[in-house]
């Protein structure tokens, strides 16, 4: 009886073990694609701003309305695709800001992570002396 509850104890330290180490192994591998989703978050600042205001320079381009008058069904369909232009860019640029700003926490909690991790990690070595 005495031995099964002690390999009980092992299998459940054992356990989440496994799962502290699939958990940092997963921690390490968002943060390796971290370059990847600030780039995406950058092109989303820089890219829908200005498609925005080249949808907004045709828009209000003299010339425009006179494409409008002339070509009624294509300035009709042109006018509608500049108008989903604006709006994919605008939610790009919202969602873009919000990426950036949930990147940029994660980022501040995994560098205290860490740094709690190697001090911990520190405090067992010389705690046990294994510390070289």
């Amino acid at each position: 009886m005495m031995n099964d509850d002690l390999g009980d104890k092992e299998n459940n330290v054992s356990e989440r073990l496994d799962i502290l180490k699939l958990l940092d192994d997963f921690i390490e591998n968002v943060m390796k694609i971290k370059k990847t989703l600030i780039g995406l978050s950058l092109s989303a600042l820089i890219l829908a701003p200005f498609a925005v205001f080249l949808s907004l320079y045709l828009i209000f381009n003299p010339s425009f309305f006179a494409i409008l008058a002339i070509e009624s069904e294509f300035g009709l369909v042109l006018l509608m695709m500049l108008g989903a232009v604006i709006t994919i860019s605008s939610i790009w640029i919202i969602t873009g800001l919000r990426h950036y700003k949930t990147v940029h926490k994660w980022n501040k909690k995994y560098e205290e992570f860490t740094k709690m991790k190697r001090e911990m990690d520190k405090q067992i070595l010389s705690k046990y002396g294994l510390d070289e």
